[in-house]
């Protein structure tokens, strides 16, 4: 196989574990952002509006993802603001490609998540992983049957963010599709 496998990458959930009470004792850091999705649902004149999302990223992200053998692409309702906002707090370089949404949070008549059936179109054939909190059964099962590569659909809790046992599942899979393509 000459070309990597893609990893579509959100920020909330996986990144930002935003349900985490404990992030900080984890080596999280806060932030706070004004990403424009997240400004669209607030008041202008609200305090939040004011001070801004608390994001909680952690360093070592952006140079674990890098060493992976996939090549990156924001896949996340921050669009290019990901690679403003959240990849100079981890180590990524700040022109990663992004998923360009037909509509974000469109709702789907077969109750896939908003993003399955765009991502699949993105990846035109080419094996992925998609790392997500709002994966669920029926985008896997979705998936499985509408792509012709393999892909890795892995969810992340938005209480943990990613975990080393995630970048060791990555890790495996890749080595897996490494593999079946030599």
């Amino acid at each position: 196989m000459t070309e990597r496998p893609l990893l579509l990458l959100d920020v909330d959930g996986p990144l930002n574990p935003f349900r985490s009470p404990f992030a900080r004792l984890r080596g999280y850091t806060s932030h706070r952002m004004k990403p424009d999705v997240w400004l669209s649902y607030r008041d202008p004149e609200s305090r939040s509006a004011r001070r801004g999302a608390r994001v909680r990223l952690h360093p070592s992200h952006g140079p674990r993802l890098l060493a992976l053998p996939f090549e990156l692409t924001w896949a996340t309702a921050w669009t290019h603001q990901a690679n403003t906002m959240i990849a100079p707090h981890i180590g990524l370089p700040g022109d990663l490609p992004v998923v360009e949404w037909p509509e974000l949070f469109a709702r789907d008549p077969d109750g896939l998540s908003w993003k399955t059936r765009p991502l699949v179109d993105w990846a035109a054939g080419r094996p992925f992983a998609w790392v997500d909190d709002m994966i669920t059964p029926a985008d896997r099962t979705w998936v499985a049957a509408h792509h012709p590569t393999p892909a890795l659909l892995l969810r992340i809790h938005p209480r943990h963010g990613l975990r080393d046992r995630d970048f060791s599942t990555l890790t495996r899979w890749a080595a897996g599709i490494s593999a079946a393509g030599r």
